[in-house]
């Protein structure tokens, strides 16, 4: 089959790869029909993340068909239209009792790789890195899923594969970040970054009761979106002294009750001080270990006892991380990676019922064969890119 397949910094390739077989009674075999590229798959391809090894096959926002099933699966049968979360859950253990299914304990079976560097490992993912279990992504024709009558949802009739896709990640995620903002009726919510998390993010603020959704960004075609799909008031800056003034203008003085962290590890200092940091860490020579600019600005952002959120991803470790702000203002902080399979029946019926229209944040569609010229697409924001959906 064919499937895109991470060489190195910047260098991935659609390669000629065996077809996955099932390995355990309780896997399936998906067929591919649409795959998109996510902004995790930047850290990725940037090589920001570690344990990836050349050859591993990336992706983890997928959906498609089944082909087959292990003879221990019985909620899935050759036909069923699927999307598939990019969490791996077994269902059983302490964790997915909980719902906590980002946390799964059983469904990582190279956890001893993340334990060595955060003392725990998260659960099974698809295509990001052997931290996270090894698994080949969803970048490619076929995939074979693990845990499968725990993780895919059945897609009900009518609804085309853009209309759904997104409840394979980014829609649950933004839903997840909003929720994590204590969002209650009357709310003021501020989100950093307008990449597909954060415009779903700001429709899941509003959807939570949110009464103004405020989205900073610098990229024009994402804060466009923002104003027409999100509704948002926007800010066009990521100067951390402008933002903060602005805020402070657009609140009393007050601040956000809740802020969001959508966009990561991959966040660019703007401003003289931030300026000078990057410019003494280079002269140190000191590599990947990037500093939380988005953190610094929401915790000095945020409102007094409010919130904040982060579903931004990040790895390892961070310099100047505003503890200070965050114990003297009493913020509170809610983060992790989004437990997906709380989410896919609710939110598959708000897509059903048309109270959102997931495949408008697309901007661009390419066949799998084209999949390295839209990570360069996506990376540099050029044509106006936004989201990258693609087709085996």
């Amino acid at each position: 089959m064919k499937a895109l397949c991470w060489h190195g910094k910047e260098d991935v390739r659609v390669d000629t790869v065996d077809d996955p077989v099932l390995e355990d009674p309780h896997d399936a075999i998906i067929r591919v029909t649409a795959t998109a590229i996510c902004g995790s798959d930047l850290h990725l391809y940037g090589a920001l993340v570690p344990t990836l090894k050349e050859g591993d096959i990336l992706g983890h926002e997928f959906m498609g068909e089944v082909v087959e099933t292990g003879s221990a699966v019985t909620g899935l049968k050759a036909g069923d239209r699927v999307v598939v979360p990019f969490t791996i859950a077994c269902g059983k253990c302490f964790f997915c009792k909980k719902q906590l299914y980002s946390l799964c304990d059983t469904s990582n079976p190279k956890a001893h790789l993340a334990k060595e560097q955060m003392g725990h490992a998260t659960c099974g993912m698809f295509g990001y890195s052997h931290m996270t279990g090894g698994f080949s992504g969803g970048q490619a024709e076929l995939v074979r899923v693990p845990h499968a009558d725990v993780g895919p949802i059945k897609v009900p009739a009518g609804l085309p594969d853009d209309k759904v896709l997104f409840l394979s990640d980014i829609f649950p995620t933004g839903f997840m970040a909003a929720e994590n903002a204590n969002i209650v009726d009357g709310d003021t919510v501020a989100i950093w970054g307008c990449g597909p998390v954060g415009q779903f993010a700001i429709r899941s603020a509003w959807m939570l009761g949110a009464a103004r959704v405020i989205a900073i960004d610098h990229v024009p075609e994402r804060l466009a979106m923002a104003k027409s799909f999100g509704r948002a008031e926007i800010i066009d800056s990521y100067d951390p002294e402008e933002v903060y003034e602005r805020l402070m203008d657009m609140t009393e003085g007050r601040g956000p009750d809740g802020c969001i962290d959508a966009v990561g590890a991959e966040a660019h200092g703007h401003g003289a001080a931030n300026a000078l940091v990057d410019k003494a860490k280079d002269l140190a020579h000191v590599k990947g270990v990037p500093n939380p600019y988005v953190l610094q600005q929401i915790a000095k952002c945020c409102r007094k006892g409010g919130s904040l959120s982060i579903p931004g991803v990040y790895v390892g470790f961070v310099n100047m991380f505003p503890m200070g702000a965050v114990m003297n203002k009493a913020l509170t902080i809610k983060t992790g990676q989004t437990h997906m399979q709380r989410y896919l029946e609710p939110l598959m019926k708000r897509v059903a019922e048309g109270e959102i229209d997931l495949s408008q944040i697309i901007t661009h569609r390419l066949p799998l064969a084209d999949a390295p010229r839209g990570y360069e697409l996506f990376q540099k924001h050029e044509d106006g890119c936004v989201k990258v959906v693609m087709t085996p």
